[in-house]
């Protein structure tokens, strides 16, 4: 599954390779209520065809009409800003007086789009930096945390797989899970020591890890951009991940199960192993939003919502009455 980035890049160097020009779009910074975020990419052909967004379409169509009438040429960078004034914002569909402020490139360098978009390819974490001044881009290898960066002369912006999922289970919720959250941009790994499930791993993209669970979990270094989730029902399995799960800076650990299983793992965890209250309170279990969930992809919708409000910071509240889940091991 090609991320938005990888699309905005396959974009533009079709259309070059078909004779267009075509110019690259970056959301820079944004103030008030903004539709799109900082670092959110668009590819403007010269007849007017876009691919990916900056906005929720009003600014679109002005960069088009800019595209079409030659006001977006050449070979500098500049700087363009929309929503300054309220009726500005509510003429571009700001919503909250909200305000854009955007880099163009009126003719990106291919070749760098072409590193760029191997690096990313490949699984590699990249920091792409444009100075406005001289017209320079930059692409290098980027650390784990690093942020978009701007102030008004040199804009550097992260591409590729910024946040990290690992599945403790290859079964079929897994199967689902992994492609949906390479979707939205996660690096999938899995650990399944067991051979019986391991064997028919095959979901392009989404590496098998060898070893036991709390050693996976180790070895991978999690940090705030990564999220754990245990999905064997196996306690010897589930349970040696999460002890070390949740004593990392991982921004979401889930374990699957009915609340019943959970309340007793939670129980066990406190009572047989090194962890404090506030670590096991971390878990999310049973995993995912209450949603009704029962089949695999179901599930892995449920577990994917949940995931996405907390890594949003949207607080993810559970309500009293749910319908208790089937067979004991659905999500509660």
């Amino acid at each position: 599954m090609d991320s938005q980035d990888l699309q905005v890049l396959a974009a533009l160097r079709g259309w070059a390779a078909e004779g267009h020009r075509a110019a690259l779009v970056t959301v820079a910074r944004t103030w008030g209520s903004a539709p799109r975020p900082a670092g959110a990419w668009m590819a403007l052909r010269d007849d007017g065809r876009v691919q990916g967004s900056v906005s929720g379409g009003c600014i679109e169509d002005d960069l088009v009409a800019r595209m079409r009438d030659g006001r977006i040429t050449g070979r500098q960078p500049f700087v363009l800003t929309y929503g300054v004034s309220r009726d500005e914002a509510a003429r571009f569909g700001l919503p909250c007086g909200g305000t854009l402020e955007l880099v163009v490139e009126p003719s990106p360098d291919l070749s760098r789009l072409a590193d760029l978009a191997a690096r990313i390819g490949a699984g590699q974490l990249v920091r792409r930096e444009v100075d406005i001044a001289s017209g320079a881009v930059t692409v290098a290898d980027a650390c784990r945390g690093e942020l978009l960066a701007w102030d008004g002369r040199r804009l550097a912006t992260i591409h590729g797989p910024r946040w990290r999922l690992l599945i403790i289970g290859a079964g079929q919720i897994g199967r689902y899970l992994a492609p949906m959250a390479q979707a939205l941009d996660y690096a999938v790994s899995v650990c399944d020591p067991r051979e019986e499930y391991s064997v028919e791993w095959n979901v392009p993209g989404a590496p098998l890890v060898p070893g036991m669970p709390d050693d996976v979990v180790t070895a991978m270094l999690p940090d705030p951009h990564t999220a754990i989730v245990a999905l064997t029902h196996d306690p010897k399995l589930d349970d040696m991940a999460l002890l070390e799960a949740l004593k990392s800076p991982a921004f979401y650990v889930g374990a699957l199960g009915s609340r019943g299983n959970n309340t007793a793992r939670r129980a066990r965890l406190l009572e047989y192993f090194d962890l404090s209250e506030a670590e096991v309170g971390r878990l999310h279990g049973p995993v995912g939003l209450p949603i009704g969930s029962r089949t695999p992809p179901e599930i892995a919708v449920s577990i994917l919502a949940e995931m996405t409000a907390v890594k949003n910071g949207v607080p993810v509240t559970r309500p009293e009455a749910v319908a208790p889940a089937r067979a004991g091991c659905g999500l509660g």
